[in-house]
């Protein structure tokens, strides 16, 4: 992806593509992956809330089917979005790590998700449009302490 993004500066106008550095690049293309893996724990996270809350009911479906979602969010960005970076460091201390790590966009994740489905009736009818508000709302913070906190 880094590469192609290289490739593609040369369609940018004198003042970005200046600003187009190597480490900008990687960086860019880092949160991409960090992005598309996002997509696959947004599909684990409704899947479980979905698969649950007719059981457990809505909050403890979204909150069970977080957990859910941030192991395999883990599990993908340290095969890919973080190759290579994965540290010395044991996989459940990692995964742990990246659970601790990450607390500040749960808060934020399912914050925004228990408010949607609690006063949004369209939200609670249709969990999706809380938890992919939810997902949209932490991954930027999720990314750049993922980045400094996890994968170093």
């Amino acid at each position: 992806m880094t590469a192609w993004l290289t490739r593609m500066t040369v369609w940018l106008p004198g003042p970005l593509r200046a600003a187009a550095t190597e480490q900008r690049i990687h960086l860019l293309a880092q949160f991409g992956m960090f992005g598309a893996v996002g997509l696959i724990g947004f599909v684990i996270d409704t899947a479980t809330v979905y698969a649950l809350r007719h059981f457990v009911g809505l909050y403890v479906a979204g909150f069970a089917a977080y957990f859910t979602a941030a192991t395999g969010t883990w599990f993908f960005n340290r095969l890919w979005t973080f190759r290579g970076q994965a540290g010395t460091a044991p996989w459940y201390i990692q995964w742990a790590r990246f659970l601790t790590a990450n607390l500040g966009g749960f808060a934020i994740n399912r914050g925004l998700y228990t408010v949607l489905v609690t006063f949004v009736d369209a939200a609670a009818r249709d969990p999706v449009i809380a938890v992919f508000a939810g997902a949209l709302a932490g991954m930027v913070l999720n990314f750049n302490l993922s980045r400094k906190m996890v994968f170093r």
